[in-house]
Order: C-alpha cells, then structure tokens, then sequence
C-alpha cells in the first residue's frame, strides 16, 4: 500500500480564474513546475499580459465582471473544455465563493483552495466568532444577543469597559455606528444609532463591542494540507490603508515581543483548524497599540494580495505550496523548520490621484521606467508600457515588494526604488508613496489604521 507521504505527481494544466498580476504571478510558479496555464479573459482584456503569458487563453465574455470574471458556470466550462485538472482562483472574483468552489468539485476539477464549507463557517461574521470564542481565539468583547432594552445595554456597555463601539447588527459604511466615551453619554448615542440604523437598514438592532482607539491590523498567514498539519508563516502589518484599502504592508510587524507573535501564530493555528482549513488562508486581528493585546476579526479564505512579503522573509514561494496541498501533498515544511529572515514592504502602485480623495484614474500607460529588479527587489505587475488602465477593474498597476536585513534596511531599498519608477500616461500615487515611506512615524514603526488621513 502507498504511504500518504510519498509525493503525489502535481498537476499538468490548470486554469486561471483571474486577470492582472495575480493571473501573471500564479503562471510563473506553474511554468517553473511544468504544469501549462489556461487563462481566460474578457473582451476588455483580449492584449493583456496574463492572456500572452498563458499556454492557452479563451474569451469568456465582455468587460464587465458579472459577464466574465464573476460567471462561474462559463469558467468550469473552459476548464473542462481544455482539460485543466485544477483551477487556481487568484484573489477578488470567485475566489471566496463557496458555491463555485463546491461546482468546481463536482465536475471533478481540484479547486485550489479550501473547502466551501471552510469559506461558508467564516464568510460569517457571527458563526465565524463562536467558532473562535470555542476554540480559544480572542475576539473583540462585546455583546451580540437579541437583548436590546437600552438599559441591559448599558449594564453590557459597563461590563466591556468604556469607550465602546455601538454598531447596527445589518451595519455597513459607518452607518449607525457610535463611539461612546463614558456612561453619560450612553443614552443619547443609542438612541441616535438605532435612529439611523432604522433609516439606513430598516432594522434598529444593534452591537455592542470594545473600542480600540489605536487599532493596528496584523493578520497571520497560515496553511494547512489535507493531512492535519497546519502551520503559520509568521504576520504582516497592514495598518497603513486609505478609504479602507491597504497601501504599504510589512512583514514581520514592527515592535512584537517574541511572545506576542509566536501567540498571534498559535491561535492563528487554532482559528484554521477549528473551521477544517486547506490550503492558504490568513487570520486577520486587530491589535490594541496600546496593551498589544489582540481580538480576531476575520479570515480571508485565499492567498491575498501581499502574500509576497511574507514570501520574501520566509524563504518561501507560496503559490508552490497552493499546489502541492491542492495536489494532496503534505505542507512543505513543518512550523520549526520556518524562520524569519529579514524585513520586507509591499507598497501598492494604484493609477489614482491621492490629491483628489485617491479617485481612480485610467488612460495609456505611454512610458515605464520600473525600478531595477533584484533578490531583493520585486515587481508583481500585469502591465507593460503601451497597456491601458481600464475603467472596469481595480485600478492597481503593479506591487513593488522588497526586503533587507532589518526594517530600516527595507525601508531604504523601499525609498530608492521608487524614486527609480517613473509611469507616465495616467496618474499614479507613487509620489504618494514616497511621503509615506520618508514620514517620520512610519520610520518608527508608530503607525496606525488611521493613519492616512
């Protein structure tokens, strides 16, 4: 009988179910392992760099996502049509949809990804906590029972500790939401925030959690194979964001103790097998500044956009490892055989203008000059000089990712390269970029989420 350990042959076609540089990225570790690439794209992509790169390409509709990128039932009907065994989702798109991910299944084609099941428990934002809350994971304290006569609230509000968050149960873009400083003012905020809960949602229910006045957001990168093993590979930090978007991110974070992050690490661990995980996956918390204590807020159930620098400081290529688990190989290396090396920063190039409230901007990019690539030095991009930025996808050109041996290090070959990329034809918030990475609090290490203001 076969040992479960010996390596299973990987995959020889797979599709990719995306576009832009994460389409390009996902063919270059595939190409390094022999296994040819099928891309699709819409008919807003017909030159785009990830359709040259791939082994094959097929048109799967018009620009609009809806019609092409989001149509999971056209996609599984190119992946059977060219005989792909597997389909790597990238990020964004159907990468988090647990409905495409178990029709993948049943066609027989390996989703490179985890279980539906796995993405169904944490797409949830109230299973997800219970799930953490029994497995020993920190959340955020709060009170998010039925109970809503405003003076059981207070009492709940009194028993987390002031200042407190109230928040609409059905919330989204800040609407509802208050931040309640002391008891005095608890009444009043209520009242105000079932009000326009009501008018925005037509549901006056509220939340009630603790209020981090210097939030930062540190998410923990983990994998785990069908095996039961699961490891981390250590946090990012990314604080740095704009309109709730992140723009810099670092790995490791600034100013952990050892302890602090080998905890991070294991209730990370904890979180991925109290849902049954596979594959990659990142918990994400957000930490007090203040006491550096942490509460789980969510996990991302795919291999997210600045996966590089964990990469880059870990030694590792974690589209690589994407396949071999989705093959039904065990994970590459165990936890004591990951270490941290380094420093690395993922700065995103988006065609905005960071003067104008960071609006998106499209047009030709008529001239690139990037910046000289080198072990320590990336560039993930689904660009080249001559291609446009077009008005129906996110409007991020490329990731300029880079490492040295410590932070500051990091952050000088950061500074140097990008003066040394020049885009011309749109606008581009690389000058942004720039003031960011010289800004003295960011020097430090002093950064919180809302530190873009």
């Amino acid at each position: 009988m076969l040992c479960f350990t010996e390596h299973k042959p990987l995959f020889d076609k797979i599709l990719i179910a995306n576009r832009g540089e994460i389409a390009c990225r996902v063919m270059r570790t595939a190409k390094k392992l022999g296994i040819r690439t099928v891309a699709v794209f819409s008919e807003a992509d017909k030159d785009a760099q990830h359709v040259k790169l791939a082994d094959e390409a097929y048109l799967i509709g018009p620009a609009a996502s809806s019609q092409s990128y989001l149509d999971g039932s056209k996609i599984l009907a190119v992946a059977k049509a060219s005989g792909a065994q597997a389909i790597h989702p990238g990020y964004g798109f159907l990468s988090e949809n647990a409905d495409f991910a178990d029709a993948t299944l049943k066609e027989g084609i390996v989703f490179i990804g985890p279980p539906g099941q796995a993405m169904r428990s944490m797409g949830s934002k109230s299973e997800s906590k219970n799930i953490m809350q029994a497995a020993n994971v920190p959340v955020v304290p709060g009170y998010h029972g039925t109970n809503q006569d405003p003076a059981f609230l207070k009492s709940e509000a009194a028993k987390i500790g002031y200042p407190v968050l109230i928040k609409a149960i059905k919330g989204g873009g800040g609407k509802g939401m208050r931040i309640v400083n002391n008891p005095e003012e608890f009444d009043q905020m209520l009242e105000s925030s079932k009000r326009e809960s009501m008018k925005s949602f037509g549901d006056d229910h509220v939340l009630i959690e603790k209020y981090l006045v210097r939030p930062r957001h540190v998410e923990v990168q983990v994998f785990a194979d069908t095996h039961g093993n699961a490891v981390h590979l250590f946090e990012r930090d990314c604080s740095v964001q704009r309109r709730h978007q992140k723009v810099i991110e670092e790995a490791p974070a600034p100013g952990l103790s050892e302890a602090i992050r080998n905890e991070l690490g294991t209730k990370a661990v904890a979180a991925a097998k109290a849902v049954g995980y596979v594959n990659a996956g990142t918990v994400e918390f957000i930490m007090d500044n203040v006491d550096k204590k942490f509460y789980f807020m969510e996990m991302n159930t795919r291999l997210q956009v600045e996966h590089p620098v964990t990469e880059m400081v870990t030694g590792t290529d974690l589209v690589q490892w994407q396949l071999e688990v989705a093959a039904g190989n065990i994970l590459p290396k165990k936890q004591d055989e990951l270490t941290l090396d380094g420093h690395a920063f993922e700065a995103r190039v988006y065609a905005e203008n960071p003067y104008t409230g960071f609006l998106p901007d499209t047009g030709v990019l008529s001239h690139i000059t990037p910046p000289a690539v080198s072990s320590s030095v990336r560039l993930e991009t689904g660009f080249e000089q001559g291609d446009a930025v077009s008005v129906h996808y996110d409007p991020m050109i490329a990731k300029l990712v880079v490492k040295g041996r410590d932070r500051d290090e990091a952050l000088r070959v950061l500074r140097r390269s990008l003066a040394e990329y020049q885009i011309a034809g749109l606008n581009t918030n690389i000058s942004f970029l720039q003031t960011l990475a010289s800004h003295p609090e960011f020097i430090k290490g002093e950064v919180e989420t809302g530190f873009i203001k």
